[in-house]
């Protein structure tokens, strides 16, 4: 099996900075209110820590999707992005939910925190399906 690793490593910076918009711009504000964050609470954490844990685990989803990409023959960007977004329609979605709501959590905070994967394996999906070269 051959794996793209320069693809891999572009997906991982790729899903990185999908988050950053995510958090920082587009949805920052209303998740941090729904999980009950304050700027200085924020403050307090390890943002470099953060950053490089959130980085690998990006480059670890990467690496994964890959692979299922080039077992389930997934060679066009359509269906290098159905991989993706099978993917987390059944695994991530339903475990995240199920948790969700025996947690009680606002739906709002689920859609928030789990449509971002689902955005980020769509996307990374669509660049390993797309990607022509490959690497061994």
């Amino acid at each position: 099996m051959r794996i793209n690793y320069l693809a891999v490593f572009i997906c991982a910076v790729l899903y990185f900075l999908l988050g950053w918009l995510w958090y920082g711009v587009l949805f920052g504000q209303r998740w941090m209110a729904l999980e009950g964050f304050t700027m200085a609470q924020a403050q307090k954490s390890d943002v470099a820590a953060d950053f490089i844990t959130s980085f690998l685990l990006g480059l670890l989803m990467a690496y994964v999707l890959a692979h299922v990409c080039a077992w389930a023959n997934a060679k066009t960007a359509a269906r290098g992005a159905a991989v993706g977004v099978m993917l987390w329609i059944g695994f991530i979605g339903p475990v995240a939910y199920t948790t969700n709501i025996y947690e009680g959590r606002p739906k709002m905070l689920f859609a928030i925190n789990n449509f971002y994967p689902l955005a980020g394996l769509w996307l990374m999906g669509l660049l390993l399906g797309a990607w022509k070269k490959k690497s061994a």
